[in-house]
């Protein structure tokens, strides 16, 4: 049995530039950190032959081919396992529409075990990579970049999208206290909307593609992802509640159902009750919103989103890891 765990992520700003329809005329650039909340899969041989792969579902089949959940049945095929295999997944946190980037996650953290299970060991860029391949080429789906990358490297990074496709990651280096004051600083509350990622997605690359305007403000989004590296590695941790805010301003003006009428009270509450700056997580139109505030401000902001729940978090060191081996003594 392998079981790997693999970080779900908060990106701060540069999010939308990491989609094909913008960094193949110019390179974008997200901040992002991984968390400490997890994806856990597990893989394990299946005495029968067959699929076992258990999700929100349980499926059971004969071959690679009659998997209908399309991330497991592609890694499959991408490591070539036919048969003879049983696969499990749970998650710290729903999974789905949330904006922690769940699907990146679980890509990347299988990917991981289905290698492990095969006695390799795969790092960081390849499993970045393939998960990349698998969700964008082979699923076809309109997905951008950083969630892979930072699943697969971990840390808070800069994240660099070039027209010729290759990334560039590079951690954000300032000191203890600066990555301390910016954890203390922040709070992340569930809204209790999800939607489709994918949906809102695929809108965005359309419209963005060929509008210049939009371009251009994904151009000042990238600008300020420049500018938060920079503030960061001279440890100037207060610029980031400013950033923070300007690029939620910029994000909204992408496209509809970014946001929505709730997301926008609540984010004048927390504001009007100290809140520097604030974002909602992934493509948008539910999940989680992040703000950041001064700890004073904390009680307040709380109890101004008192209908929301609040989720204490931490930055994660690590990108997916293989965390448990143990050898069945028979093989697939």
């Amino acid at each position: 049995m392998i079981i790997t765990r693999t970080p779900l992520r908060l990106s701060f700003v540069g999010g939308g530039s990491d989609l094909p329809a913008f960094y193949e005329k110019e390179q974008g650039a997200v901040i992002s950190t991984a968390i400490d909340k997890y994806i856990y899969l597990t893989v394990n041989p299946k005495f029968d032959h067959k699929i076992r792969a258990s999700y929100s579902v349980t499926e059971i089949v004969d071959s690679v081919a009659e998997v209908q959940h399309e991330l497991i049945r592609e890694s499959l095929k991408l490591i070539g396992i036919e048969q003879g295999i049983e696969i499990t997944s749970i998650s710290d946190i729903p999974s789905q529409g949330t904006g922690l980037g769940s699907s990146g996650s679980y890509t990347v953290g299988l990917l991981n075990a289905l290698y492990a299970y095969q006695g390799h060991l795969a790092g960081a860029e390849r499993l970045a990579h393939e998960a990349c391949h698998i969700e964008i080429e082979r699923c076809g789906r309109s997905s951008g970049k950083q969630d892979q990358y930072i699943a697969a490297y971990g840390g808070l990074e800069y994240i660099r999208f070039n027209p010729d496709g290759t990334v560039f990651v590079d951690p954000v280096i300032c000191s203890p206290q600066t990555k301390r004051e910016l954890q203390q600083n922040m709070l992340l509350f569930y809204t209790g909307l999800t939607r489709k990622a994918n949906n809102i997605l695929q809108v965005q690359s359309r419209e963005t593609r060929n509008d210049a305007a939009k371009q251009a403000t994904l151009k000042e989004m990238v600008g300020l992802a420049h500018q938060l590296y920079q503030a960061l590695s001279e440890n100037k941790a207060d610029a980031f509640g400013e950033i923070l805010h300007a690029g939620w301003t910029l994000k909204r003006r992408l496209v509809n159902g970014i946001s929505n009428d709730k997301i926008d009270t609540w984010y004048a509450r927390a504001r009007a009750a100290g809140a520097i700056g604030g974002k909602l997580s992934g493509a948008g139109g539910g999940g989680f919103l992040l703000f950041y505030a001064k700890p004073e401000h904390h009680a307040a902001i709380k109890q101004a989103l008192s209908d929301l729940r609040f989720v204490p978090f931490n930055f994660c060191p690590q990108g997916s890891k293989v965390i448990y081996v143990e050898e069945n003594g028979y093989q697939p």
